[in-house]
């Protein structure tokens, strides 16, 4: 546990603003106090429990479902608070993906993924002579896709239990009174200052004279205005009236391109949940515009049948099978996957084990396979993000990424409305080979077009134990990482045997074909990188690797949750 520095300019609550409505639940000595908080890292829980990336969020999901909520309540919640107190990911201007199973067995996969503005088009980011200018799509009012997240909620809230005004309000309490900030995002706001001043039109309550530091309050006056018309006026209190046109304004004076029709007509799809077993586990994730779904599917069952726990957590053999399993499945990804509703994702044959065994039929165990050697197999058919894992009383277990992409999305904060714009449009393929900021690279399955979702590589995932009960709730951020960490966390626990927490924070390793190089953690086992290097891997040391959060459920029913130790990532429940 961390104690977080308590402000001096602390005031109790009712002495800030007596007259105005309050949540019952945020406050100076309420339940959830934003002045005095905790880092709880890992706890085993009797009913439910929150993974998240900010321990005041978990505090809020947790405190929901004890008043009532159910999981898809505390998702609500939880997303809604960390669009305050995680601001470089938790986002309303931005969007994402939920995977959830429900306590009657059925599967969910909403998809809140952003769309393309209108005045899209396929060569948008290149110049006159065809070279790609991966700076509009990364920073500034032109790499903004139209948002999603604040749709997504709502369609999450069809299968919550309390009313949407109960569920925003700790988030508006937050905003508008504030909350003290942890050393690290102390860091983060003051490594982003210049960027944030040159990509925004006016002042914002990210960036002050002096440097911030831990303990200091972070007050968001705009944003509070912002959520308190999302309150009295539902998803059109964002997609249309005031909020669109302050979110339309900031675009015209960038030269940005979303409009008020490409907001109003922004809606969250519901898509049908992958599923497929791994040793009688039944795993459930999220498909396109996700790759991670697929990928996922892709590399449990390039293990399933090569006796993992026999060769060992991150001996050579281990490692290096799973990181041919990975080059494979990412020249997959590059080729064949974006948005359904735009392209014929050849989901059949991309997760048929007759297709998955050929692609890794040709793996060598005693050397590396250059990624110029790999393609995408044949089909005859035409970094900053952020997770919530959660499961309540009931069994309803919820998976959930969402994102702005970059760390503070474009850097172009929303004046009047007080919240940062993603920059989504650099995950299209700019140009058909040329990498995006996490170095993955694409074609036409992923070119530009109006309203078309952006590939992504979020990853939410649910697993079933073989009695088709509850038993993993799973998910990271990390841009093209996540599917691998993912994949990795989950065969930590099947495969491996560890807890939760192991299962988080064991060193992870990530190739994704190009560029052709692992990428390790710091941490990682120096004897198997040694061993690789010598089979003609090229490595390349990094730091963390995603955020992951997890809840195990234990042969007892009681829910084992680790947050992970690379962040200020927080666990809560009862």
């Amino acid at each position: 546990m961390k104690r977080i520095i308590l402000s001096s300019i602390l005031l109790t609550w009712q002495l800030i603003c007596p007259t105005q409505i309050h949540s019952q639940i945020v406050g100076a000595g309420k339940t959830v106090d934003p002045y005095h908080y905790t880092i709880t890292k890992s706890k085993t829980f009797d009913h439910a429990s929150v993974a998240c990336a900010h321990p005041l969020a978990s505090a809020i999901g947790a405190e929901i479902m004890k008043r009532g909520g159910n999981a898809f309540d505390a998702a609500v919640a939880t997303q809604l608070t960390l669009a305050v107190v995680y601001s470089n990911a938790g986002n309303i201007g931005g969007g994402g993906f939920l995977v959830a199973r429900k306590s009657d067995g059925k599967n969910i996969a909403i998809d809140y993924r952003e769309t393309a503005p209108a005045n899209a088009s396929r060569d948008m980011y290149l110049d006159k002579n065809g070279n790609a200018q991966v700076m509009l799509s990364q920073y500034g009012h032109q790499a903004s896709g139209v948002p999603g997240t604040i749709a997504g909620l709502f369609e999450t809230a069809k299968f919550a239990k309390l009313p949407f005004k109960t569920l925003i309000q700790p988030a508006i309490d937050l905003a508008e009174f504030g909350y003290v900030i942890t050393e690290r995002e102390s860091i983060a706001l003051n490594s982003v200052r210049e960027s944030l001043i040159k990509n925004s039109t006016a002042p914002s309550s990210f960036v002050k004279e002096q440097k911030w530091k831990a303990g200091d309050t972070l007050i968001q006056k705009d944003l509070a205005a912002t959520l308190k018309r999302i309150r009295d006026n539902g998803q059109k209190g964002f997609y249309e009236g005031k909020t669109a046109e302050l979110i339309v304004d900031e675009m015209k004076k960038g030269y940005g391109i979303i409009t008020l029709s490409d907001l109003k007509n922004y809606h969250a799809k519901v898509r049908t949940a992958l599923e497929f077993n791994y040793k009688g586990y039944k795993i459930i994730g999220m498909p396109p515009p996700s790759s991670g779904g697929i990928i996922v599917w892709q590399l449990m069952k390039m293990m399933e049948a090569r006796n993992l726990a026999a060769k060992g957590f991150q001996t050579i053999k281990s490692t290096q099978l799973m990181i041919e399993a990975e080059r494979r499945s990412y020249a997959d990804r590059a080729e064949f996957m974006g948005d359904p509703d735009f392209w014929k994702v050849p989901l059949k044959t991309l997760t048929s084990d007759v297709y998955i065994q050929k692609r890794i039929a040709d793996y060598d165990s005693t050397k590396a396979t250059p990624s110029t050697g790999i393609k995408a197999g044949v089909i005859k058919e035409s970094e900053e993000t952020t997770h919530i894992s959660i499961i309540d009383k009931d069994g309803n277990m919820i998976s959930i990424t969402t994102t702005l992409n970059n760390s503070y999305g474009s850097r172009t904060v929303v004046a009047g409305a007080g919240f940062i714009m993603n920059d989504e449009m650099d995950d299209f393929s700019v140009k058909p080979g040329v990498a995006n900021m996490y170095g993955a690279v694409g074609g036409e399955a992923n070119a530009i077009a109006p309203g078309k979702r952006m590939l992504s590589s979020m990853t939410p995932t649910v697993v079933l134990d073989k009695n088709n009960k509850p038993f993993i709730v799973a998910g990271t951020p990390g841009g093209t990482t996540i599917p691998t960490s993912v994949f990795q966390t989950l065969v930590n626990i099947i495969d491996f045997d560890m807890n939760a927490t192991d299962a988080v924070n064991k060193p992870k390793f990530h190739h994704q074909w190009l560029p052709d190089e692992v990428m390790i953690e710091k941490d990682f086992n120096a004897d198997t990188k040694k061993q690789l290097l010598a089979m003609g891997y090229k490595i390349s040391e990094r730091g963390a690797i995603g955020r992951t959060e997890v809840i195990k459920v234990l042969p007892d029913g009681k829910r084992e949750v680790a947050a992970d130790k690379r962040g200020d990532d927080s666990v809560a429940g009862f």
